[in-house]
């Protein structure tokens, strides 16, 4: 197994990477966070770009370096554009995060979940309940009936997702991460525990959502559990040390772009995790 230091080593390398070059990560994301996720992105060091039609997907798809789709608000055109993007992405072996975002609700949703199935996201990222869901959809272990999210919200805890986010990151031959009050990140083999965040993360809009969008940041710089880890190091880093410095969520999201931009490679290296063998 991959040692505790091993790990850290490539964490530091990948952000030092995305520092330097200042790669391209496109999104197609929901339009509640879509600012969110862009200025996140570029605090960590990369490159936005918010797209929505097919033959935008498909530039980001073939330009840039990694590419984060999100189905939180679909419009009609991604019926289109999402399945579209995917297939380029899959073929051309390019890296992907998938959100899956209030899986289940609503018929179109489930049918554009159930076609990334077979185009193998890089890395997926959602809560405990998104995470069992998708994983029941895709009919792979430890998932379960899609009817049981609620919207956004989870109603899991993150250990329950454990069986369903090894199943599908053994499948994608990617990597999952679970967003909880400990993070959950797995290729199938490995389990990573990152440690930190704030209370304040689950009173203001999007911070799921940018930490998809900075996986995908990070993906273009090294392997997607990496990446997922990574991304979930600063994020815990970045929000604990925000909320030291602020009294509500208002100052908080604030802050915590600024302490996404300071957080210096060794920081996130050392920000609490554990690991385990699956």
């Amino acid at each position: 197994m991959i040692t505790k230091e091993e790990i850290q080593n490539r964490m530091i390398q990948a952000v030092e990477t995305v520092i330097k070059t200042n790669p391209m990560a496109g999104s197609i994301t929901n339009t509640v966070t879509i600012n969110f996720v862009a200025n996140a992105q570029l605090a960590v060091g990369g490159s936005a770009a918010m797209v929505y039609l097919p033959d935008e997907g498909e530039f980001l798809a073939k330009a840039g370096g990694a590419t984060y789709i999100n189905v939180g608000t679909l419009l009609p055109i991604y019926e289109e554009t999402l399945p579209h993007t995917a297939k380029i992405l899959h073929d051309t072996e390019k890296p992907w995060v998938l959100d899956p975002v209030a899986v289940g609700i609503g018929s179109l949703r489930t049918q554009l979940l159930q076609q990334f199935k077979e185009y193998k996201p890089s890395v997926i990222r959602g809560n405990a309940s998104e995470i069992i869901a998708l994983a029941g959809l895709w009919e792979l272990d430890g998932g379960t009936d899609v009817s049981n999210v609620r919207g956004v919200d989870s109603t899991d805890t993150v250990n329950t997702a454990k069986a369903a986010a090894v199943a599908l990151a053994k499948w994608t031959g990617g990597a999952v991460a679970v967003s909880g009050k400990t993070d959950l990140i797995t290729d199938g083999s490995v389990i990573a525990y990152s440690h930190g965040g704030s209370h304040f993360m689950e009173k203001i809009t999007g911070a799921g959502c940018s930490l998809g969008g900075v996986v995908a940041v990070y993906s273009t710089a090294t392997s997607p559990f990496i990446a997922a880890l990574t991304a979930s190091a600063v994020y815990n880093l970045a929000g604990a040390r925000a909320e030291n410095r602020v009294d509500g969520p208002g100052s908080f999201q604030v802050q915590f772009l600024d302490e996404l931009y300071k957080a210096t490679a060794v920081d996130i290296a050392h920000n609490p995790f554990e690991i385990e063998e699956v």
